[in-house]
């Protein structure tokens, strides 16, 4: 009992200075508790979808990412040519090739939702209920981002048409590009 106001007593063990100093903190009329829902998060599903510009940029720069790892991995393919040079069209190098580009984006896609050019861009993939995509979500993208690219970036000019910015391999795997709110 460190004050004389009854109605601004704290259960107090520490003394009357802690007291004095919280009271004015915790009774002012200008001290405002924050609003929470303005403290939470924009719900997963109902995030912005990305797009064609921004998904771009994150490519260019997934791309150069993924270049360096095309060369570390043909780096490790020539200790098992005995430091020849593999033959262009080499079926199994290209397979290999094809297997490391792969697991690059599903394994950023399946964990974080996120690869490092994404993270720059504030983009992730998602499933449409804001839960991470599955291994066979990340195949299915990854397959079906092929051919959007090989038939003159076809599929991804269609988010331009489709309400909802989607790509064909967004539509195909069912998971979406979201843009992330600022920190």
């Amino acid at each position: 009992q460190h004050g004389r106001d009854v109605s601004m007593r704290l259960p107090c063990c520490a003394g009357a200075r802690v007291c004095r100093g919280l009271r004015p903190m915790l009774y002012s009329p200008s001290f405002e508790r924050p609003d929470p829902t303005r403290l939470m998060p924009q719900a997963p599903e109902n995030l912005p979808h990305a797009g064609l510009l921004r998904r771009l940029a994150a490519i260019l720069y997934d791309g150069l990412l993924l270049l360096a790892v095309l060369f570390i991995a043909g780096a490790l393919a020539l200790s098992f040519t005995g430091g020849e040079a593999v033959k262009a069209g080499n079926p199994l190098f290209t397979t290999y090739l094809f297997f490391v580009s792969f697991f690059f984006f599903a394994w950023f896609w399946t964990h974080g939702g996120q690869t490092l050019g994404m993270r720059a861009w504030r983009l992730r993939v998602q499933q449409r209920n804001g839960d991470p995509i599955t291994l066979w979500q990340a195949l299915l993208r990854f397959l079906v981002a092929i051919p959007s690219w090989l038939l003159l970036g076809l599929g991804f000019l269609w988010s331009l048409l489709d309400k909802e910015k989607m790509t064909w391999h967004d539509r195909y795997s069912m998971t979406v590009m979201v843009v992330l709110p600022k920190k």
